[in-house]
């Protein structure tokens, strides 16, 4: 339940790891401060660290973790094959790309990696979570998924992967969808997306939890942050965390890496929880959800 989670709680994964509730993303965190601000996070208590290949700081996060003096097997680290409309990968290069990960950060495995976005049409939508899937098998990888999939990509992955058993040898021979990762937050909810995964006990996480600040003025955040004597960030954090959902905030700030992981001696009401939820649709950041198929 919700009202008992701490900052050691985990939920399970399709592929039958845990993962930490509450993650810390480094995205835009230079790569000269990403190192400082992640020793940060872990020395607040973060267990789960959300970078990407594009982040360009893979090894900030690598060298934090080794630095940090707690087990490795207590840390789980996320990264993401980078996908963008005008420079995509194939099999052949995701493929290099983990290996490449793996010695940019410095680690023997990789707790999670993510396709980022769904660019580069559907046979390299295929060959990429191919590869993914074989690093599974070769214990680089220990749980995939992927990022800013729409319900059309994750049908067509569906397929994929009942493709990729076939090919390669059967039931479960596809891979496994252990977790999704969308921009969500009040004013971006992604319901279909969310009721998708749920029905498949995929975790879903979010990114952009506290809308880069940009709504902490809305009237239901200020007074939900004025009655619990909370910043409008941990609302927001708080909020992702009672729908169920794994929220990645991102800061350089100590004060602020404290802050919003102090977020568990309080809980809202569900009638708290839906007020909150707008019907706007109103992402802040990039949208591949949207794009189509090819």
């Amino acid at each position: 339940m919700a009202s008992s989670y701490t900052i050691n709680s985990t939920a399970k994964l399709n592929s039958g790891y845990e993962i930490p509730r509450l993650g810390f993303g480094v995205y835009q965190t230079p790569p000269d401060e990403t190192e400082v601000a992640t020793l940060e996070a872990l020395k607040a208590g973060y267990r789960h660290i959300d970078s990407a290949v594009l982040y360009r700081n893979e090894a900030g996060v690598g060298s934090a973790i080794k630095k940090s003096g707690i087990p490795r097997s207590e840390i789980f680290f996320t990264t993401k094959i980078p996908q963008l409309p005008s420079s995509f990968l194939d099999y052949d290069q995701a493929k290099a790309q983990i290996d490449k990960s793996l010695q940019t950060a410095g680690l023997e495995y990789i707790d999670l990696y993510l396709i980022h976005a769904p660019y580069g049409g559907s046979a390299n939508r295929k060959g990429v979570w191919k590869a993914l899937v074989e690093a599974v098998d070769a214990g680089k990888i220990r749980s995939i998924g992927i990022s800013n999939y729409g319900v059309h990509h994750l049908d067509e992955l569906e397929q994929h992967i009942k493709e990729l058993e076939t090919e390669r040898g059967g039931q479960g021979k596809g891979g496994v969808i252990s977790v999704a990762q969308h921009e969500v937050h009040p004013w971006c909810a992604r319901n279909d997306i969310a009721e998708w995964c749920a029905k498949r006990n995929i975790v879903f996480e979010a990114y952009c939890p506290v809308v880069r600040g940009k709504r902490f003025d809305e009237p239901s955040v200020v007074k939900l942050a004025q009655k619990y004597g909370k910043t409008p960030a941990q609302i927001l954090i708080r909020w992702s965390l009672q729908k169920g959902y794994v929220p990645l905030p991102k800061s350089v700030t100590p004060s602020r890496i404290v802050e919003n992981a102090e977020i568990y001696d309080f809980e809202l009401t569900q009638a708290e929880v839906d007020e909150l939820e707008s019907t706007e649709y109103a992402p802040i950041a990039w949208d591949p959800t949207k794009i189509g198929l090819n």
